[in-house]
C-alpha cells in the first residue's frame, strides 16, 4: 500500500462518515443535518448498536435552504459549496494526521502510530451525488441513457477530477469547462480534495435501505400493482394466512403512504406469493414477471448476508443478470418505458463494494436513522427551541460524560472484564407459567382437531410403564389403561428459539412462535382458528444449511398440553 511505502509501520484507522438530514418537528419545519463518525477497527456487532456508543456525533451542518437566492441553479450551487466548505472545516484535522500519523493506545494497551483515513461515506443517493459532485452515478461515469442496462463500468478515475479541480483559479468559465470534461459539477474545493490517500468515488458504499427497500422494491410494488390491478393485489394480501414472522396487510399494500423501510421489508416476504399464480392483463402466463421479481428478491437478501464469499457474490451477480433478462416483460405490457433509474443501476456496484469493504451491514444507513433519535431529536427536546444547536451540543456533551463515567464504574465493579459483545443464548422452548385453559378430551377432538389424543395418551403411559415392551404388546395393553382425569391444560402459544442455521458462534438465537388457537367468537365477529405447522425433532436430529438430518416429523400443532 502507498501509505506503508511512504511511512512504514503505520496502523490504518478507517474513518466512516455518515450524514443524513432529519426533521426535528412536524409543524415548525425545524431540521438538523448531523454528521456521524465511527472507525472500521471496531467490530460491526458493536458498531451497529447505538447502546455501545461506537458512533458519535461529529458536527451539525447548516440546514438552511438559502431561499433568499431566487435562481434555483444558483441556490443549488450555493448549497453544494456551503456543504463542502463546512465538511472541509470539520475534517481538516485528517489532512495532517493521515500523513504523519498520531500515537494512540489500542484496546490491548499497545501504543501505535495510527493514520486516520477517510475510508467510506454512508448516505442516501442525493447525499452521495452531493459528496462526489456528480449527477447520475456517484461511482462510475455512466451516461443517463444507460442507467437501465446490465452494464458495469469501472469506478471513475480520480486523477482527471483532481486535475480539473486545480483549475479553480483560472476563471469561472475555464473551471466550469474543466469540471464538465471530468464529469463533475463545478464545486469550489470539495472537502475530499486535500485528504490524503482518499478515493472519494470508491468510498461511496451501497445503501440497502434507500436504494433497495425504498427504491427498487418500491418500483417493483408499483409495477405489479399496475399490472395485476391494485384491487387484486390488496385482495390477495387480505387472503394470506397469518404467520408469526409475516405481517398481514389487512388493507393491502397499494394504498400505503410514507412507507418505511421496515414496511417494505415486510412486503418483500409476501411479494412473490402475491403474484406466483396471477395472470397478466392479456391472459398470458406471468412467469417472466415472477422471474424478474424473484431475481430482485434474491439480490436483496443475498446482498444482506452478514458474511460473503465468492460463491455468494456469484449468486448476487447471477440474480442481477436474471432481472435484466426478464425486465423486458414490463415494457411489453406497457408498464414501463425504459429502466433508466439510478437506484437500479446502483446494484451494479454492490459486488465490488462488498469486496472492498465487506458485507453491507458494515455501512447500512439504517443505523444512522436510529442515531437521529439519541443525537438529534432527544437533544432538541431538551432545549427551549431558541438557538437550539448550542443547547443541543452542550446537552450531548454532558450526556456523553455521564455515560462514560457510568460505564467506567460498571466496568470496575464487574472486575474489569474484556469488552466482548454478549451472545444471547435462550432455552429452546419457553412456555407460560400457567396454561391458557383446561379442555375436556371431547373438546380436543371437536375444537382442536386432536381426535386421537386420548389413544395417544394411553400409548404414552403404556410405553412409560414398560419401556421394553414390544409394539404389539403396547397395542394390546394401551386401550385397557384408564386415565384418571377427563380434561387437560392447554397452551395456545409455544415460544421457542432457533439457533443460527450456519452455526456461527457470534450470532444470537432467533425467536419464533407456534400458535394453537381454535375458532372464537368476539365482539368484532368470528375469529378463525389457527394451527401452525412445525417440524418436530423426534430424536436428536442435527440440521445444517443444506439438509435436515435426524428424525424430524412435519405436523400441524393441534394443542400444546401441559
Amino acid at each position: 500500500m502507498q501509505l506503508e511505502q511512504d511511512n512504514p509501520g503505520a496502523t490504518i484507522v478507517p474513518i466512516i462518515i455518515s450524514t443524513d438530514k432529519t426533521q426535528l418537528t412536524l409543524f415548525r419545519n425545524k431540521a438538523a443535518y448531523p454528521v456521524y463518525i465511527t472507525i472500521g477497527n471496531i467490530p460491526k456487532e458493536i458498531r451497529r448498536k447505538p447502546s455501545h456508543h461506537a458512533q458519535t456525533l461529529l458536527a451539525y451542518l447548516p440546514a438552511a435552504r438559502l431561499e433568499h437566492i431566487q435562481n434555483k441553479s444558483s441556490r443549488r450551487r450555493s448549497l453544494a459549496n456551503l456543504f463542502h466548505a463546512c465538511m472541509a472545516k470539520v475534517l481538516q484535522p485528517l489532512e495532517s494526521a493521515g500523513i504523519s500519523g498520531m500515537e494512540m493506545a489500542s484496546g490491548d494497551g499497545v501504543i501505535r502510530r495510527c493514520h486516520p483515513l477517510l475510508a467510506a461515506f454512508v448516505g442516501d443517493y442525493p447525499e452521495q451525488c452531493l459528496v462526489t459532485c456528480t449527477k447520475h452515478c456517484p461511482k462510475c461515469p455512466i451516461s443517463k441513457d444507460e442507467l437501465g442496462e446490465d452494464k458495469a463500468l469501472p469506478v471513475r478515475a480520480l486523477g482527471p477530477v483532481l486535475e480539473a479541480l486545480s483549475a479553480v483559479n483560472d476563471g469561472p468559465g475555464t473551471y466550469s469547462n474543466a469540471c464538465k470534461e471530468a464529469g463533475i459539477k463545478p464545486v469550489i474545493h470539495p472537502f475530499w480534495e486535500n485528504l490524503p490517500y482518499v478515493h472519494i468515488f470508491q468510498s461511496i458504499t451501497p445503501d440497502v435501505l434507500h436504494q433497495l427497500y425504498q427504491g427498487v422494491i418500491k418500483h417493483i410494488v408499483s409495477w405489479i400493482s399496475e399490472m395485476f390491478s391494485s384491487a387484486e393485489i390488496d385482495a390477495r394480501c387480505r387472503r394470506l394466512p397469518p404467520n408469526h414472522n409475516v405481517r398481514v396487510f389487512l388493507k393491502g399494500i397499494t394504498t400505503l403512504s410514507r412507507v418505511s423501510g421496515k414496511e417494505h421489508a415486510d412486503m418483500c416476504k409476501i411479494l412473490l406469493g402475491l403474484i406466483v399464480d396471477a395472470r397478466t392483463p392479456n391472459g398470458t402466463s406471468a412467469v417472466r414477471v415472477v422471474r424478474a421479481v424473484r431475481a430482485i428478491l434474491d439480490f436483496l437478501y443475498i446482498a444482506q448476508f452478514p458474511s460473503q464469499s465468492e460463491e455468494t457474490l456469484d449468486l448476487l451477480t447471477s440474480s442481477l443478470s436474471a432481472f435484466h433478462e426478464n425486465k423486458v416483460v414490463f415494457e411489453e405490457l406497457g408498464i414501463r418505458d425504459g429502466f433508466n433509474i439510478p437506484k437500479i443501476h446502483s446494484m451494479q456496484h454492490y459486488v465490488e463494494s462488498i469486496r472492498n469493504y465487506g458485507a453491507t451491514d458494515n455501512y447500512n444507513t439504517e443505523y444512522t436513522e436510529r442515531l437521529h433519535i439519541d443525537l438529534a431529536k432527544d437533544a432538541y427536546k431538551s432545549t427551549n427551541f431558541k438557538d437550539e444547536f448550542t443547547q443541543m451540543t452542550l446537552w450531548l456533551e454532558r450526556k456523553e460524560k455521564v455515560i462514560r463515567h457510568g460505564a467506567f464504574i460498571a466496568w470496575r465493579l464487574s472486575g474489569q472484564p474484556a469488552p466482548l459483545p454478549p451472545i444471547v443464548r435462550q432455552p429452546h422452548i419457553q412456555m407460560t407459567r400457567n396454561p391458557t385453559k383446561t379442555v375436556p378430551f371431547t373438546k380436543l377432538a371437536s375444537d382442536y382437531g386432536a381426535g386421537h389424543f386420548y389413544e395417544a395418551l394411553q400409548m404414552t403411559i403404556a410405553r412409560y410403564q414398560d419401556s421394553l415392551a414390544s409394539q404389539d404388546h403396547l397395542n394390546y395393553i394401551a386401550p385397557k389403561i384408564a386415565v384418571p382425569f377427563i380434561a387437560v391444560p392447554v397452551f395456545h402459544k409455544i415460544k421457542f428459539w432457533n439457533q443460527d442455521p450456519y452455526c456461527r458462534p457470534d450470532c444470537s438465537d432467533v425467536l419464533d412462535v407456534a400458535h394453537v388457537r381454535p375458532s372464537q367468537k368476539r365482539a368484532q365477529g368470528q375469529v378463525p382458528e389457527r394451527f401452525d405447522t412445525v417440524l418436530v425433532n423426534a430424536e436428536d436430529g442435527v440440521s445444517d444449511v443444506s439438509s435436515i438430518r435426524g428424525s424430524f416429523n412435519c405436523a400441524g400443532v393441534c394443542c400444546g398440553v401441559g
